[in-house]
């Protein structure tokens, strides 16, 4: 494969200053002032790519192949403090345009969920075992695809010289490894990893197949997989784990894991505190209530009288509002740190979310309620002690709201699962 100069572009006269958004192309990426780190970022990828032998040999496209095409992709990294912690380029098939069972027949890949990890944060502590992150760089090229998958010849790649006078969209490359953006990318990337794993003695747990165990006389190690892999053990089967993995793969080892699934993870000689204070401060800043006064509580003291209850459904004299209110915007990020380290604002954010279809002022202002009550709370989190005693003990609890039987058909089931006395999965249901 033979790359032309990528970086002859023109620079042009007005940079941009704008490092909030992340440039679309490589034309953008010249024109702002962090350019020479995007350029870096490109050639890595551009390595990356020529060292895996992605690529195969630039030919005419066959009949009745309709190649994909590419994009770049940039994004930056960002650690526990929202510091830019790296420049990542990276060039991807455009995946939407392959057709089912012929150019892809499975797609799913497994990957580590906030309740497994947050179930295995708890083994970690009340085991006192070490945690570990290491990321594979260039995971999804490691993947041996299934199918024949030719792309658009991409920006920069030189023509066979017998092609040089001939229209560049007669030619393909075809691909031999699997390609970010490509359907089944995530599948190759585990088949191959999960493969390597199982041959070296580990096990691969029926319920959560993204978890690899292996046991033996020194300890046992634990492999989550995400994008990322959390490694989870004993000190020596941890190193092990980590050395195998580094004579197939290129890794950066991370060290203590302190950041994985959006979750800030903050290690103490008492246990582990979870939190997302800075993703919390991002959605107060998101909605303009970073500067708001705070409040004790996630919500108002409910009144038993339905027509007086501030969180009733919509009467027929209100107005629903309007799309220039971010109402559904602001549930989903609600939802999401009530299900991963806030469960304390889980009943008020679920009951804001069944007016989702036709909100009023009055929901609004239960949800700005929610959020006041965030920006006097954004450190807390989940804290798991190591000074528990129930010794991975596991406990389920099944509720009833019986304050709301006086509403009709209206009843509210909840569950709650902890471990190691932590709420690990909480839940609720409303029965109509």
């Amino acid at each position: 494969m033979i790359i032309d100069d990528i970086f002859a572009f023109s620079v042009a006269a007005e940079i941009i200053k704008d490092d909030d958004i992340e440039p679309c192309s490589i034309n953008e990426c010249t024109q702002r002032q962090d350019w020479p780190k995007w350029k870096d970022a490109i050639q890595a990828e551009l390595n990356s790519l020529e060292k895996r032998s992605v690529f195969g040999h630039i030919v005419p496209t066959p009949p009745n192949v309709n190649p994909v095409g590419y994009k770049w992709v940039f994004t930056r990294k960002r650690n526990e403090k929202n510091e830019i912690s790296r420049y990542k380029a990276r060039l991807v098939a455009q995946g939407f345009s392959q057709r089912p069972g012929i150019d892809y027949v499975e797609t799913y890949s497994p990957v580590m969920d906030t309740i497994t990890f947050r179930y295995l944060i708890s083994l970690a502590v009340s085991e006192k075992l070490e945690m570990r992150l290491m990321d594979v760089i260039t995971a999804y090229l490691y993947g041996e695809l299934d199918t024949d998958i030719y792309m658009k010849v991409p920006e920069g790649f030189k023509l066979p010289e017998a092609a040089r006078n001939k229209p560049r969209g007669m030619f393909s490359v075809k691909l031999r490894r699997s390609l970010y953006g490509l359907k089944q990318s995530g599948r190759m990337w585990y088949n191959r990893l999960s493969k390597y794993l199982l041959k070296e003695g580990y096990t691969n747990d029926p319920i959560c197949p993204c978890v690899f165990i292996k046991k033996s006389e020194s300890g046992f190690a634990i492999v989550a997989v995400y994008v990322d892999m959390n490694l989870i053990g004993t000190s020596e089967e941890l190193q092990k784990t980590a050395d195998y993995l580094k004579r197939e793969f290129e890794m950066k080892d991370l060290g203590k894991t302190k950041y994985c699934l959006g979750l800030q993870i903050e290690h103490s000689a008492n246990g582990i505190l979870v939190h997302q204070s800075t993703y919390t401060e991002k959605v107060l800043k998101r909605f303009g209530m970073d500067k708001a006064h705070p409040l004790s509580t996630p919500m108002v003291v409910r009144s038993l009288d339905t027509k007086k209850d501030p969180y009733r459904p919509k009467g027929d004299d209100e107005m629903v509002l309007g799309p220039e209110v971010p109402y559904l915007s602001a549930i989903g990020a609600l939802l999401y740190l009530a299900q991963c380290t806030r469960p304390d604002i889980s009943f008020s954010v679920n009951l804001l979310a069944r007016y989702s279809s036709a909100p009023t002022r009055r929901h609004w202002t239960g949800i700005k309620h929610v959020l006041r009550y965030l920006r006097g709370t954004t450190d807390m989190g989940l804290f798991y002690s190591s000074e528990s005693t129930n010794a991975q003990s596991i406990v389920g609890m099944l509720m009833q709201d019986i304050s709301l039987i006086h509403i009709k058909d209206d009843h509210r089931l909840g569950m709650y699962l902890h471990v190691e006395e932590l709420q690990s999965h909480g839940a609720q249901r409303n029965k109509h």
